[in-house]
């Protein structure tokens, strides 16, 4: 069940990070993304953007790790990681959820409780 929850959340880490370089390629799809305050992302939250796929990319090599997939970081940092992410995911959850935009409150909130999910599963795994 570990090893299927960890391939669920790096699908969907793959798809934010897809939907992540549409918005720093211009993509007016800033109402789900950033407080929505923005249809076209400017040049600091797209940085912003671009952290965010390295931190996507950090966040599914951990949860694999975690699920015994990949063997790349020291045990602790994907034991201890893992539950980073969970919090993380978490507060996803009420950061989307009182979000101004209500595309963003109704896409993103959704998305990071199955990555919350997902994530308690591999961490319990």
């Amino acid at each position: 069940m570990s090893a299927i929850a960890a391939l669920a959340f790096t699908a969907l880490m793959v798809a934010l990070a897809v939907f992540q370089l549409a918005l720093i390629a211009g993509a007016p799809l800033g109402h789900f993304a950033w407080g929505g305050q923005d249809r076209v992302l400017p040049a600091g939250k797209r940085v912003g953007s671009v952290v965010s796929i390295a931190l996507y990319a950090l966040f599914a090599l951990v949860v694999l790790q975690r699920a015994g997939l990949v063997e790349v970081l020291p045990g602790v940092v994907a034991d201890v990681g893992v539950w980073v992410i969970v919090a993380y995911s978490a507060l996803g959850i009420v950061m989307n959820g009182i979000s101004r935009s209500k595309p963003e409150r109704y896409t993103m909130a959704p998305v990071c409780v199955v990555l919350t999910v997902l994530s308690v599963i591999v961490a319990l795994g």
